[in-house]
C-alpha cells in the first residue's frame, strides 16, 4: 500500500523560522488536507511533548502522523546513551501508528550553520563503516519495538556523497533501512542521476522522499561556497512536476514498483513560501506523483 505525505517544511521551515512565519499554523494543516495528503511529517508547530496530543492534533484534519528526524550523535555519544535518547522517539512514532523512524547522523554537521556547504566534515571509509555498525545497534533497538530506523543522508552532514553512502551501508547489517531522498542524493553528488543509486539500494528503501532540484542554483551553491541554506533560501528545492527542477521522477517510481515498495512517498521540498506558494507547489507535487504511480502501477 502507497500513503502520500508532506513535510511542513514547505510552509514553515525548521531551520530558519523565518521562513514561512507568515502562515497559520491552521493554514498549514487545511491546506495538506485539501491537496490530498494521507498525512504529515513532523514540523516545530506540531505538539512535540505528548503523543495523544498530537495524534488529536492532526485528527482534526483527518491527517496521519507519518514519522520525524531525528538526530543522532553516535561520534560523541555511546550506543546507549543514544538509545536513551532516542526512546521518547520511539514512543511518540508507535503511539501514533508510525512505522519507521527517521535518523541522520548530525555530529560535525554544517547543514544549519553559516558555512559553505562544500566545508563539511569528511570522514574516511574506515570512520564511515564503523558508524554504520553503531547505527545498525539503534536499529535493532528500533526494530524490537516494531520500528524501522531509516537512515537519511543528506546534504552537509558526514554522509552526503553516493561514495559516503556506500561505506556506510557497507557496515549496517540486516535492521538499518534507508530512507531515499531523490534532492539530497542529486545535491550530495553535484548532479548525478540518483536512478542508479536507487537500484543499487531499492532492497533497502522503506521511506522515500520526493524532493526536487533547481540545478542552477545548486551549482552556484557549490561554485560561490554559499551554505546550504542560503541554497535553501535561494531555491535549490523544489517539487516533483517543476519543470524547474532536474530530476525525473517515473524511473524512480518503477524502482520502488519493481522492488514491491510499501510506505510513504512523501514530498519535502522546502522553499522560501513567499516566493514559491506552498498550495500550487504541493498541488502540482502531489498530482505529478498520483499520476506516474498509476503510469507505472504502483497502487
Amino acid at each position: 500500500m502507497i500513503l502520500y505525505g508532506t513535510n511542513p517544511i514547505a510552509w514553515a521551515n525548521d531551520d530558519d523560522p523565518s521562513l514561512g512565519s507568515f502562515i497559520p499554523t491552521q493554514q498549514i494543516l487545511e491546506e495538506a488536507a485539501q491537496i490530498g495528503f494521507d498525512g504529515v511529517e513532523n514540523g516545530h508547530r506540531w505538539p512535540q511533548d505528548d503523543p495523544e496530543e498530537l495524534r488529536s492534533f492532526l485528527g482534526e484534519y483527518h491527517l496521519k502522523f507519518v514519522s520525524g528526524w531525528h538526530s543522532l550523535n553516535l561520534r560523541v555519544n555511546s550506543i546507549e546513551q543514544e538509545k536513551a535518547i532516542i526512546q521518547t522517539q520511539l514512543d511518540k512514532l508507535k503511539h501514533n501508528g508510525c512505522a519507521v523512524a527517521i535518523c541522520c547522523e548530525t555530529s560535525d554537521s554544517v547543514q544549519t550553520l553559516d558555512v559553505p556547504a562544500n566545508n563539511k566534515v569528511v570522514l574516511s571509509h574506515e570512520e564511515l563503516k564503523e558508524l554504520g555498525s553503531k547505527v545498525e545497534e539503534i536499529a535493532q533497538y528500533c526494530a524490537d519495538q516494531g520500528i524501522t530506523l531509516v537512515y537519511h543522508f543528506h546534504t552537509g552532514t558526514v554522509i552526503e556523497t553516493p561514495a559516503e553512502i556506500d561505506a556506510f551501508m557497507s557496515g549496517t547489517g540486516e535492521a538499518t533501512k534507508m530512507l531515499f531522498d531523490a534532492g539530497h542524493y542529486y545535491f550530495g553528488s553535484n548532479g548525478q542521476d540518483p536512478l542508479l543509486a536507487m537500484k543499487k539500494y531499492a532492497h533497502k528503501i522503506s521511506h522515500f522522499h520526493a524532493k526536487n532540484v533547481r540545478d542552477d542554483v545548486m551549482r552556484r551553491v557549490r561554485d560561490e561556497n554559499l551554505s546550504f541554506m542560503d541554497g535553501v533560501r535561494a531555491g535549490v528545492f523544489t517539487v516533483p512536476g517543476d519543470k524547474e527542477g532536474a530530476i525525473s521522477f517515473q524511473p524512480l517510481l518503477q524502482v520502488l514498483k519493481d522492488a514491491d515498495y510499501t510506505g510513504w512517498i512523501v514530498i519535502e521540498a522546502e522553499q522560501d513560501p513567499a516566493v514559491h506558494n506552498p498550495f500550487e507547489y504541493q498541488s502540482l507535487g502531489l498530482q505529478t506523483l498520483k499520476s506516474i504511480a498509476a503510469e507505472v502501477g504502483l497502487k
